[in-house]
């Protein structure tokens, strides 16, 4: 048992020593892994775990243990142990090494020939085509566009109404206004010319409104006995004719509609009771049309000159020059539809009256209407001035009036229209085609009259502006003039 301490503290004295060598070859290697960084093993800073090992090795040498040092007294232990505080040259060349160390840039090293090469990772926006990113900057900005006239559509819908009054209201200023300018420049003071104008223009539409309501009314029972022999004539038609349609089965179409219109007494009487609130909407948008017409013949170019100030003050001049162009444009399309209706109207009118055709005014009349309604409207005038002739004439007439509409529609299609609208307001046939269908679409017969109007006004306002931003651009290109 005596034995046992001595080798207790044999193996502690072996694990002190072993404890002792890993220390002085880590600390050698951290000295050559500086030393291959450019900077003094001796520079390096000192570290807390160092700071135990330079205690215990003052100058990186084996320290004899106490087992191989004789014992000595009191007096003896300073000379057999070094000091563990370092001298004031060693605490200052501590100090300047450590200053130098914090000045020096940290050092990255480079990875190991073995490391696989990893590519960065590209940005997104580059790593999207070009043609997608291109779509996409596209898209959003014509999704914008279409939420913009969608909200558009839908105001315009809530106040079709006011609308389509205030149109009216412009294409009777673009057909008055040259009266009154001409009335101005002889003399008369513009409130003056302005009231003469819209009461003349105002009593002439009424007089006509009334004439035709007048003949209406006139031929109502003519035209009711003729429409009655001529459901007589193709009952006896149908009855001879190859298709070997019975009496019986004749008879029984008729007892089907009259049983239809007994059947469906409430849905006529709501339809009368709408009729009655559409005429009572049509009388509001008729007197809004009045005033507005007033208005805009009295003072135009102080509401114009209004309406320039909602626009941003950069845009002011561009559109303060394609506003006058955009009346001009809207002043030939009304007058040159106005003369291309009256010609349609008086010269089929003239054929109707002359062919026997009973109420040759009314159809004169709906024709000169339904002309401002660009290539449909001449086809329905067209095709109801037909039927009426072939119920109340027969087919022979039927067939005279259908070459004689399809002559006069002829000359204004290739005569009329190209001499008289000029390039003024030329829009391509598909545009035309496709602006009424819209129009028909979004706002009924108004709609449709508006539809090529609007689409001339607007290519003309295109027009003019992309010219005014080329010029702009050479201009800026070219440089400010020399003086």
């Amino acid at each position: 048992m005596s034995k046992v301490p001595g080798l207790l503290g044999a193996l502690g004295a072996g694990l002190t020593r072993m404890g002792e060598r890993l220390d002085e070859r880590r600390v050698e290697t951290e000295a050559r892994a500086d030393a291959d960084a450019g900077l003094d093993g001796a520079a390096r800073p000192a570290r807390s775990d160092d700071s135990a090992v330079a205690a215990a090795v003052p100058s990186q040498a084996p320290v004899a243990v106490s087992s191989q040092v004789p014992a000595a007294g009191p007096a003896q232990a300073p000379a057999a142990v070094p000091s563990q505080e370092p001298s004031a040259a060693e605490a200052e060349e501590s100090a300047a090494t450590g200053s130098a160390r914090q000045v020096a840039p940290d050092h990255v090293p480079a990875p190991p020939a073995y490391a696989p090469a990893v590519a960065a990772r590209p940005d997104p926006v580059a790593a999207v085509p070009w043609g997608m990113r291109v779509a996409a900057e596209i898209g959003w900005r014509l999704l914008v566009l279409a939420g913009t006239l969608w909200v558009l559509m839908r105001v315009i819908s809530a106040v079709r109404l006011v609308v389509l009054a205030f149109v009216a209201a412009l294409f009777i200023t673009a057909l008055l206004q040259p009266t009154v300018s001409r009335l101005t420049r002889r003399g008369l003071p513009r409130g003056l010319a302005t009231a003469v104008t819209a009461i003349l223009g105002f009593i002439v539409m009424g007089l006509i409104g009334w004439f035709v309501v007048w003949q209406v009314m006139d031929n109502l029972d003519t035209l009711s006995d003729k429409v009655r022999a001529g459901i007589e004539e193709l009952k006896r038609w149908l009855l001879n004719s190859p298709f070997h349609v019975t009496e019986d089965q004749i008879n029984q179409v008729a007892k089907n509609l009259s049983d239809t219109i007994g059947h469906n007494t409430n849905e006529i009487t709501s339809a009368g009771l709408q009729g009655v609130t559409v005429l009572v909407e049509v009388l509001t948008g008729i007197l809004l049309a009045m005033f507005s017409t007033l208005f805009l013949l009295y003072d135009g170019k102080n509401i114009w000159h209004w309406v320039l100030r909602l626009v941003p003050e950069q845009a002011r001049p561009a559109m303060e020059g394609a506003g006058p162009r955009a009346w001009r444009t809207l002043t030939a399309y009304v007058r040159g539809t106005v003369i291309v209706a009256l010609i349609d109207a008086i010269f089929i009118g003239l054929g109707i009256y002359f062919l026997h055709v009973p109420m040759a005014v009314p159809l004169a009349v709906f024709i000169f209407l339904f002309a401002f309604i660009p290539l449909v409207g001449a086809v329905i005038s067209g095709a109801l001035a037909v039927v009426v002739a072939l119920v109340t004439e027969g087919v022979f007439t039927a067939v005279m009036v259908l070459a004689v509409v399809l002559l006069v529609q002829q000359i204004e299609g290739h005569v009329l229209q190209p001499f008289i609208l000029g390039r003024a307001v030329r829009v391509h046939p598909l545009a035309v085609v496709l602006s009424v269908a819209a129009g028909g679409l979004i706002g009924g017969i108004g709609g449709s009259v508006v539809a090529v109007p609007l689409v001339a006004v607007t290519n003309t306002v295109v027009g003019y502006l992309r010219a005014t931003a080329k010029e702009n651009a050479l201009r800026a290109s070219e440089g400010p003039p020399e003086p």
